[in-house]
């Protein structure tokens, strides 16, 4: 499996675990709420979604409203009664029991995958369903590599400073402003994380408290609440 592909997969898996959807709604969903998807197709999609029905992670469903139809290019295989009209019946994609525990699975993983820019962005749109300690390891993670980035760009741009025009200097200085732009945004995000939890392990009377998804313990406000892009390329 690509990295691609899976980093579709996850998002799908997460958006259904919301609700049931069918195809065109999901398509929407991923090019609206997950900028990373914004140039991707029904071509893309529903392999995907038939990869997750053959893994007993979704189940079809056909539509609740029989009138409710949709296009035939690109759609899943029509019944045929369907077929006779030239339109073919909607197919909602449910969670399944298993599909939902496998969700759970990949949010929970913190390694190096979580960190890169991609797959960065789609775990970060779930966070509201992470345990906040997970999100405090893939936030710190991703630091770190953004660190190790930067650290590297700096002394690229040592060693090659004198050979390079103003304009392919200028570029490659717009490039380490961008990456310490989302590493200033994650300070924000981690010292956040680390006040909600501070506050959240220790009620009125001094009991610990368990901590819970969709708990952001205050995140940082900003006038312009839109976070840097990790899939930009000039930060990479």
């Amino acid at each position: 499996m690509s990295r691609r592909s899976g980093i579709l997969e996850f998002a799908v898996l997460g958006l259904l675990r919301e609700s049931p959807m069918h195809g065109y709604e999901l398509r929407k969903r991923l090019n609206t709420s997950l900028g990373i998807f914004r140039a991707f197709s029904y071509g893309t999609l529903y392999p995907c979604l038939k990869t997750l029905v053959a893994s007993g992670w979704l189940i079809e469903e056909p539509a609740g409203d029989p009138a409710d139809t949709a296009p035939v290019t690109g759609r899943p295989a029509a019944s045929p009664s369907s077929s006779l009209t030239g339109r073919r019946a909607k197919i909602v994609y449910r969670l399944t029991a298993e599909g939902k525990e496998h969700f759970e699975e990949l949010l929970s993983h913190t390694g190096p995958d979580a960190w890169e820019d991609e797959h960065f962005a789609a775990r970060f749109a779930f966070f509201g369903q992470t345990e906040r300690d997970v999100r405090m390891r893939v936030l710190e993670g991703r630091r770190s590599r953004l660190e190790e980035r930067l650290e590297k760009m700096r002394a690229a741009l040592a060693r090659t400073r004198e050979r390079l025009d103003d304009y392919t200097l200028e570029l490659q200085r717009h490039g380490m402003e961008s990456v310490e732009r989302e590493v200033r945004w994650l300070n924000e995000l981690i010292e956040s994380e680390r006040s909600g939890r501070d506050r959240r392990r220790s009620s009125p009377d001094g009991s610990a408290q368990q901590d819970t998804p969709g708990e952001t313990g205050g995140l940082p406000r900003h006038r312009d609440n839109t976070p840097p892009d990790p899939s930009d390329d000039t930060a990479k």
